[in-house]
């Protein structure tokens, strides 16, 4: 079942300005991007795309561990433009009724909605334009569709790193965190400061010069959004290095912390 409200009216998309979900889409490869976030692409170091790869390529075995372990609801913020499989099509494999709801604060993620919202039978996918920085009113939205009473799987996917401390970044994830119940789990991956020092100074740089601050942070920094949480092996490491399946993919170098952990 597909609920959500792709039929609204599309809010105006500012093509003057670069969004991160726009990068995004075009390190990935996308096409649903305009000039001024290309600029932004072309202009980072190719290791930039490798980290869009590594982090759809966690989320994808996070997802789906989580998902064979019989969780089937989500909530996902900072969804993105939508690039298959998406989080509905690799938790419906293992749980078809399982309910996957959407967000994002960029209007052009609303224009494809759709693609988001084909659900299987049994299951619900649901989206909702909203952003991070208000959790309260994705909390709300999320809550129509999500039982909060049950396990919910909070993701938060390259996200964090686009709130800077001034923002509250721990604060809002601490506040979606006590929203869960206990035996949820939170999907948290981020850009790190200190392995690739110059390489994160380098990617900032270029981003700020596009008009979007980031505020990528140390592994002692990004352990603090999983404060209080119990972490699910191999613990905080990089985004290569998360892999609960054998074989392993092809060892490479990431400059992305992931990480996923249970609520107690």
């Amino acid at each position: 079942m597909a609920t959500g409200t792709p039929d609204l009216p599309f809010p105006r998309i500012d093509t003057s300005k670069a969004h991160p979900a726009r990068v995004y889409d075009w390190l990935l490869g996308g096409k649903d991007n305009y000039p001024v976030d290309e600029a932004v692409g072309r202009a980072l170091p190719p290791q930039a795309h490798d980290a869009a790869r590594q982090n759809r390529a966690f989320m994808n075995r996070a997802a789906a561990w989580l998902a064979d372990r019989g969780l089937d609801q989500f909530l996902d913020i900072g969804t993105g433009i939508p690039t298959e499989p998406n989080l509905h099509q690799i938790v419906q494999r293992a749980v078809p009724a399982a309910k996957v709801v959407y967000t994002d604060n960029d209007p052009i993620v609303l224009r494809h909605a759709e693609a988001l919202l084909i659900s299987s039978p049994e299951g619900t996918t649901d989206y909702i334009q909203a952003d991070v920085r208000r959790p309260d009113e994705i909390l709300e939205h999320a809550r129509e569709i999500l039982d909060f009473e049950r396990p919910v799987v909070l993701s938060l996917i390259a996200l964090m790193h686009f709130i800077p401390d001034e923002q509250d970044a721990h604060g809002i994830v601490r506040g979606l965190v006590d929203a869960l119940p206990s035996g949820s789990y939170l999907v948290l991956s981020h850009a790190a400061s200190d392995l690739f020092p110059e390489l994160a100074q380098q990617v900032t740089a270029e981003y700020a010069k596009g008009g979007i601050q980031l505020g990528f942070r140390t592994r002692t920094e990004v352990a603090r959004f999983f404060d209080g949480l119990e972490l699910v092996e191999p613990g905080l490491v990089t985004a290569t290095e998360w892999v609960k399946k054998t074989p392993a993919p092809q060892e490479e170098d990431s400059g992305i912390y992931a990480a996923v952990a249970r609520v107690p």
